[in-house]
């Protein structure tokens, strides 16, 4: 908008007062003239006060006009200012738009690599879980045959004991036998 400068606003301060002080004088003629009751003087206060009237509403209807045309001027000044904004804010609005549909889109990409690689790990992590159990199996099944043969091995040497109880046994009657005859 134009702002006013101090001079015009004094400029439209005089007209006014111009435009006031014309009523003013043609309103004084006419109230002296009345009083004389001679026509000519009434004639001619009556003209002169009409001239001044009409010069007055002429300095007062270009004013308005010029008001007008100052408005119109401002307005044409915001409504252009508007239109710079307008189009300024819808080209921010579209590089915004764009930024954002490109951040979108990238953060929906890492989210499906992220997705992928958790799928991977989840694959991973049950073949890991069932070589473990397998592991584990094996390991039962170890641990039992080891336990049976551990068994076996207590068995195996109690008979093995046993045996070498009875060589030894034999051993000594064969000695004592061995003995007896000499």
């Amino acid at each position: 908008m134009a702002a006013r400068t101090p001079a015009r606003r004094r400029q439209r301060s005089v007209r006014v007062t111009v435009a006031v002080a014309l009523m003013a004088v043609g309103t004084l003629l006419v109230a002296i003239a009345l009083p004389t009751r001679s026509l000519l003087w009434t004639t001619v206060a009556s003209v002169a006060a009409l001239a001044y009237a009409w010069a007055a509403l002429r300095i007062m209807w270009t004013e308005v006009l010029q008001s007008r045309r100052e408005n119109a001027a401002d307005r044409a000044a915001a409504a252009s200012a508007y239109k710079t904004l307008f189009s300024r804010r819808a080209a921010e609005h579209a590089e915004f738009t764009t930024a954002m549909t490109e951040r979108l889109a990238e953060a929906q990409l890492v989210q499906r690599e992220l997705e992928g690689e958790l799928a991977q790990q989840h694959k991973r992590a049950a073949l890991a879980e069932s070589r473990l159990t397998d592991s584990n199996r094996r390991l039962d099944e170890t641990r039992a045959q080891l336990t049976e043969l551990s068994v076996e091995h207590d068995r195996l040497a109690a008979d093995h004991a046993v045996t070498l109880a009875s060589l030894a046994s034999l051993e000594e009657r064969a000695a004592g036998k061995h003995s007896r005859s000499a």
